[in-house]
């Protein structure tokens, strides 16, 4: 028999996690919840690492039936069409993660195949060339996809660039007009039920005691509900990822809004550049074991855009993930969960995966201890399967330096090792975790990286090589007109979604 739906939620801690459960519970879980309470503190900011995203939230926007426009022109955003990273695999070399494929099979054979079979007969042209979001991006171009699959300009997506404060804000309107209720105040004690040690209540500063049945920790890196008070051990990954500090600082905007985030290497570690319409942002992420917090706090801004908007603002964490996210009636979300560097966009995307499963797995008051078990499964291979793309991306470099000499050098976990020997050995993509980074992001990384497998697929010599050339020649020939067809970047943002605030 099933239990008795849960009467009341308690979101702990505000910010785009608490805003984005508060607005996404609000308007999914209907009658299955009688309120939904958010708590959070003037006096405590937010983090704000990262203002870039994943294509899913254009997914998870739609779901809650957001105008795109609306949001568009109401958070500064830019429109995003992938990565481009300078100086990764060496000094003076850049290469970009764009958000679409490289054009469709060829007679069931992969397009990256089809190159590597031209690039063995001396054809040294690029692979970018035939990838649309690394064409636009290259001619700061925008326009949405067109609504035929089967088009260059409909096999593309694309993710924003905004102002996390003002999505944070725009998604508390979102949630508040749905009837989620809002309590200002900083929390002082936890009380925990005597039978099973469940939470029961939170203590505000103030004396009032909010009571629920399910709570969700959005209190960032102090994971005040899921670690301190409920113990959840946490996964340090920093043998790994090493980087532990980022200093970050808008900066006044540059005049061209590229519709791309960029990544630039650094002695240390590596820097973002996030245009938004009013402003950039910046950062240094950083290992403070190969430079100091000043010398890093002086690079970043001796390269920004233009003047620094404010102090650049050091942050301090941990690579990794708490062992469980959920645990008893706490479900963790954002920080509270885990950590890991914004290099690839990764940490909203999180968050809308621990919403989405939340929702799927979401509990009666019985707590069948079976869907914790479920949902921790699926955000370990979650975390799991972005760490070791992240991990690629250090691993792989050819750059010089203490830190990079480290990360060349270290010991990998075995599920990346087997997908970079499987890739040398064939040329063929292994992917963990169906939810993260498809096929073409592996590729767009393997290869700029300069990393090549050794061999091609032999169905490749299947197919005819005059055939298969010319077949790569058209290809390339459509992107870099349809390319070149799209509106600036700039001037389709100012037609149709110029910020207001």
């Amino acid at each position: 028999m099933p239990g008795a739906a849960l009467g009341r939620i308690v979101i702990v801690g505000g910010g785009s996690a608490g805003w984005m459960a508060a607005a996404a519970l609000s308007a999914l879980l209907g009658r299955r919840v009688r309120e939904i309470v958010l708590i959070e503190s003037a006096e405590i900011g937010t983090i704000g690492v990262g203002e870039a995203t994943l294509p899913t939230l254009r997914a998870f926007n739609a779901t809650l039936g957001i105008d795109e426009i609306d949001f568009v022109r109401k958070t500064s955003a830019t429109f995003k069409l992938g990565i481009e990273f300078q100086d990764w695999s060496v000094p003076g070399r850049a290469f970009f993660h764009g958000f679409s494929g490289f054009g469709p099979a060829m007679r069931g054979v992969s397009p990256h195949q089809l190159w590597l079979k031209m690039r063995t007969s001396g054809d040294d042209e690029s692979y970018a060339r035939f990838s649309i979001t690394t064409a636009a991006a290259k001619l700061g171009r925008f326009a949405p996809p067109v609504p035929n699959p089967d088009s260059v300009l409909g096999s593309y997506s694309y993710a924003f660039q905004f102002d996390a404060a003002a999505y944070a804000a725009y998604l508390r309107a979102y949630a508040e007009r749905r009837g989620v209720r809002r309590l200002d105040g900083r929390i002082v004690d936890v009380r925990l039920r005597q039978d099973d040690g469940f939470i029961e209540a939170v203590l505000l500063q103030d004396e009032r005691l909010v009571s629920g049945d399910l709570f969700v920790d959005c209190t960032g890196f102090a994971a005040l509900l899921i670690g301190r008070t409920l113990g959840a051990g946490f996964e340090d990954w920093s043998k790994w990822l090493p980087c532990d500090r980022a200093f970050a600082v808008p900066c006044a905007s540059a005049t061209d809004l590229s519709p791309f985030t960029r990544s630039t290497a650094r002695q240390a570690g590596w820097q973002w550049r996030i245009p938004l319409q009013h402003r950039t942002g910046n950062g240094y992420v950083f290992c403070s074991s190969y430079v100091a917090d000043d010398e890093a706090r002086d690079t970043l801004l001796a390269n920004l855009d233009g003047a620094a908007l404010a102090e650049p603002k050091l942050l301090k964490f941990t690579a990794g993930r708490r062992r469980e996210s959920w645990k008893g009636n706490c479900v963790a979300l954002g920080l509270s969960s885990g950590f890991l560097e914004p290099l690839e966009s990764t940490s909203i995307h999180l968050v809308e995966s621990g919403i989405g499963r939340l929702i799927e797995l979401f509990p009666d008051r019985s707590f069948e201890p079976r869907l914790a078990v479920e949902y921790n499964r699926l955000m370990a291979r979650s975390f799991e399967s972005i760490r070791d793309f992240i991990i690629l991306h250090y691993h792989a470099s050819r750059r010089e330096g203490e830190l990079w000499r480290y990360c060349q050098n270290m010991p990998i976990p075995d599920a990346l090792r087997h997908q970079i020997e499987l890739f040398e050995a064939s040329g063929v993509v292994a992917l963990t975790d169906s939810g993260s980074f498809a096929e073409p992001s592996w590729i767009s990384i393997y290869f700029g990286l300069g990393m090549f497998p050794r061999r091609h697929d032999p169905m490749a010599d299947l197919i005819e090589e005059p055939a298969s050339s010319r077949e790569l020649a058209r290809r390339a020939r459509i992107v870099e007109g349809a390319a070149s067809s799209l509106p600036e970047h700039g001037a389709f943002i100012d037609r149709y979604c110029r910020a207001t605030i």
